[in-house]
């Protein structure tokens, strides 16, 4: 294998729900996912923050992540992210810091600025004013403050306990230039999210390299790629397999999520040719394949990226089989 996959590989879970299933199942199948790409050499396991979509169990981030950091033991587990807009940086201060003091040295922290949802959901988060995020810088600064250890003689009127003075990493994620540019300013770890932005993939992680500014947390740039993998052990059954995916992404471009649904035997029917050209244009960074065929896809992705890690996400409906396409992707990683 050469040199440029020797980096770690991680897991985006989205804890979906599957047509048929409940929450309860969803969630069951993520902690036996953490469970078992622990042991095939994950590097973490991250969740994501989503509302008001009956396809997706994690909505309550800090909770699955104290669910999955409990039934593991070594793997990194964190949020692929927390929107902070919806939240008081208060508060996921004190959450992080109560996840980190139950799994000292295992818990992320990454931050995005969109909400995560519908306007309208939105409103419902943060019984507030509505803001597109322009307020996100301020809010990431006065959760970091909330997490430095005080200087001696310093008052604070409010603290973060726990939280307080504990090494919990941050993120900041994202999938336009805003965040990368304030990942690289502030000298914090990105990650991007390509596996549903594909396009601008490249200039994000050239503006946040070219931006980056060395700070007490990171020496030098670090850049985490997302991807959406299904991996099988032939072509045909792979393709298949993803038409879960494609039913979900079209459900969304059509402004109905739902369940993750079975796979089907043909997309022809589901969707028209505009739809089909458009689900194309936004599954560039999907690699579908037999090991072979996504080790080339994932080799030419590593090469023009030059990520310093990459995490997975694979949204498959039979949950033998998406165990089976994590364990293939190890496998390529190892061998």
């Amino acid at each position: 294998m050469t040199k440029r996959w020797e980096i770690p590989y991680s897991v985006l879970d989205l804890s979906p729900i599957t047509e048929g299933h409940t929450a309860s199942d969803a969630l069951r199948n993520s902690l036996d996912l953490a469970q078992h790409v622990e042991r095939w050499g994950y590097t973490r396991y991250w969740l994501a923050e989503h509302h008001n979509m009956i396809g997706i169990a994690s909505s309550a981030t800090a909770v699955v992540i104290g669910h999955i950091a409990g039934g593991t033991s070594t793997m990194r587990v964190g949020a692929g992210g927390i929107m902070l807009p919806n939240h008081a940086p208060l508060v996921v201060a004190e959450q992080f810091g109560t996840l980190d003091a139950l799994y000292p040295g295992r818990i992320d922290l990454g931050l995005g600025r969109a909400p995560g949802t519908d306007q309208v959901t939105a409103r419902a988060l943060r019984r507030g004013p509505a803001n597109n995020g322009e307020d996100f810088p301020d809010r990431v600064a006065e959760l970091r403050a909330y997490l430095q250890r005080p200087e001696e003689g310093e008052h604070r009127p409010v603290r973060a306990v726990p939280g307080e003075g504990q090494d919990i990493p941050i993120w900041l994620l994202g999938s336009s230039d805003f965040s990368a540019q304030l990942a690289g300013q502030l000298g914090l770890p990105f990650g991007y999210a390509s596996h549903f932005s594909p396009g601008f993939t490249l200039p994000a992680l050239s503006l946040y390299r070219k931006s980056f500014q060395p700070s007490a947390a990171l020496a030098a740039p670090y850049a985490m790629v997302g991807v959406n993998v299904i991996a099988a052990d032939t072509d045909e059954e792979a393709a298949w397999l993803a038409t879960s995916m494609q039913q979900m992404v079209l459900g969304l471009i059509r402004g109905r999520p739902g369940k993750l649904q079975p796979p089907v035997d043909s997309m022809d029917g589901l969707w028209t040719q505009q739809e089909q050209s458009i689900l194309a244009d936004r599954q560039r960074t999907t690699f579908i394949g037999s090991p072979t065929t996504v080790r080339a896809k994932l080799e030419q992705f590593l090469e023009d990226t030059r990520a310093n890690e990459i995490i997975i996400n694979t949204p498959i409906y039979h949950h033998p089989a998406r165990l089976r396409s994590f364990e293939l992707v190890a496998a390529l990683f190892q061998s």
